[in-house]
């Protein structure tokens, strides 16, 4: 069984701390999941939670996020770029116009040399300021980018490695800061996030390293439809659930990121909001496929996911979650026609278990690093101990690796024959599907860790084939076809143990009015008021 409880002396430290921040005017103070603050470098830490929170809100990147259609996954739209465009003789080169007129938080102005400064920052080694953590985060993402050119003052040309259609919807994750403010930091990654500069509708005024991050309304923001009503945001890391909830219920703070789900029911009773909305999560184990691993063999793989009662979890988070079936959910028109349904069947998993050599009396033996909290990790403790419980009479025997955060987000960006992977068999990490390129990031070949974020070192010949063809197809309704193809192989291959999918679960105080979830791992805090 596993146990991963705060000591009570930093939760009364953290309720301390809490109950001190302001809490009059339209100021929302929210208890995010982490074990410490993101940081305000403009590349934040902490996986989605940190850009959801210390990302979007206070930076832009070329394309931003579009959070004003809730009704479907939140698609792209214009950000420090008002236009982009592919060259149609060179399918390579991606076009982007600059906005005029934008400034940084520090008063200067957003230039296509401030935009070159930014990619040398993350892609150029032997640029001064390359910031290697950043660059780390970024890459395990975009790692299609090749190089760049100067077109003329107002345009730059940014070229992938072969012809990527879904290029922009990767790079709103290449935020953009102030080389100026920089400068004034004496050169400095550490200093500049004490006092950072990015262009986003919210400025960083205050950090606290471990405590407290505190931002505010910025009035000169370039889109007047997005300029902040709150006066101020702070974000408070609170890992552990009970405390969160003790210090929303003390009115410590305003909101907090996955309630228990057990405190629900009474939090709705005692006239707390409750926000749940279907946004693109996945909440899997990623199987280690490497020769070395049991999960090397597809039966392992698949009598995993039949092992699995996927509506028990759900029950557990008290409707927060709904089962999956894949990457995507079924009614997504990139999950295409699997073969394999993996609904709870314990005989057809003891079957595929014999057929390998295991059951009951010969289990199979898998250790599985998991987390302690984090970004859409939800209640990864117990959630992992049911699936534990389960799985043992079939013939599986889980071990458990523990650990925090951000240990898992350096993991996932290593090799599964890496030091840093802890010769484990899986990885309880969620992942988002955002964007068209999801399949291109965990499935294929060329993004296999630590190039990418492939963690499990997947590669089948027949994804990869269709992979390549919808990354280099520039026809909606083809690409469509070409994913929901690869992922039927996916799914029948088990390349993952799919588990269930999230939905986003928040509860916030009846005096936060005005937002709107999006279906988005980023969340837009610009309408959301206080009274």
């Amino acid at each position: 069984m596993l146990r991963a409880r705060l000591p009570a002396l930093a939760a009364t430290l953290l309720l301390t701390m809490a109950n001190a921040l302001p809490s009059s005017g339209q100021t929302l103070r929210i208890a995010m999941t982490a074990s410490d603050t993101p940081t305000t470098t403009g590349i934040p830490n902490n996986g989605g939670e940190g850009y959801r929170f210390l990302g979007f809100p206070a930076f832009d990147g070329l394309v931003d996020w579009d959070f004003t259609h809730p009704e479907r996954i939140a698609g792209i739209t214009p950000g420090l770029a008002s236009g982009w465009k592919i060259d149609d003789n060179d399918r390579t080169r991606w076009i982007f116009t600059l906005r005029d007129g934008v400034k940084f938080h520090d008063g200067t102005p957003v230039t296509v040399d401030a935009v070159i400064w930014n990619l040398q920052r993350l892609y150029d080694e032997k640029s001064p300021q390359f910031d290697a953590p950043a660059s780390a985060i970024v890459r395990s993402f975009v790692n299609m980018l090749d190089r760049w050119e100067k077109i003329d003052d107002r345009s730059l040309a940014i070229y992938t490695k072969s012809p990527f259609s879904f290029f922009p919807y990767m790079i709103p994750t290449l935020l953009i800061v102030s080389p100026t403010r920089w400068e004034k930091s004496g050169r400095s990654w550490a200093e500049f996030g004490k006092a950072p500069a990015g262009t986003g509708p919210f400025r960083i005024t205050k950090v606290v390293p471990g405590q407290l991050v505190e931002m505010s309304r910025n009035e000169d923001y370039w889109d007047q439809n997005r300029i902040p009503k709150l006066a101020k945001l702070v974000l408070v890391p609170m890992p552990e659930a009970t405390t969160r909830l003790a210090a929303l219920r003390a009115g410590q703070v305003d909101w907090i990121e996955v309630p228990p789900p057990d405190a629900i029911p009474s939090l709705k009773a005692a006239g707390f909001h409750i926000s749940l909305w279907p946004y693109p999560h996945v909440w899997p184990y990623i199987l280690n496929m490497t020769e070395g691993s049991v999960f090397h063999d597809k039966r392992l793989r698949q009598a995993l996911n039949y092992a699995i009662d996927r509506d028990a979890v759900a029950n557990f988070l008290n409707g927060t979650a709904k089962p999956s079936y894949g990457v995507f959910p079924p009614d997504n028109p990139d999950f295409g026609k699997p073969e394999q349904h993996y609904g709870y069947a314990p005989d057809k998993a003891k079957a595929l278990l014999k057929e390998a050599g295991y059951g009951p009396d010969h289990p199979v033996k898998a250790k599985v690093m998991i987390s302690t909290s984090g970004s859409g990790q939800m209640m990864p403790l117990p959630m992992n101990e049911i699936i534990q419980q389960q799985a043992k009479p079939i013939g599986f025997d889980l071990d458990f690796d523990v650990v925090d955060w951000g240990t898992m987000l350096v993991v996932k960006r290593s090799a599964p024959t890496a030091p840093a992977s802890h010769g484990v068999d899986a990885l309880n990490n969620s992942l988002g599907f955002a964007d068209p390129a999801s399949m291109f990031r965990y499935f294929s070949a060329t993004s296999f860790s630590p190039n990418g974020i492939n963690w499990g070192h997947y590669s089948e010949p027949r994804v990869q084939g269709l992979l390549d063809q919808a990354q280099q197809s520039f026809d909606i309704e083809q690409q469509t076809e070409l994913l929901a193809n690869a992922h039927a192989i996916v799914v029948d291959d088990a390349a993952w143990a799919f588990i269930v999918h999230d939905l986003n679960p928040r509860a916030m105080s009846p005096k936060v009015k005005g937002f709107q979830p999006a279906q988005s791992w980023y969340q837009d805090f610009t309408k959301v008021t206080v009274e």
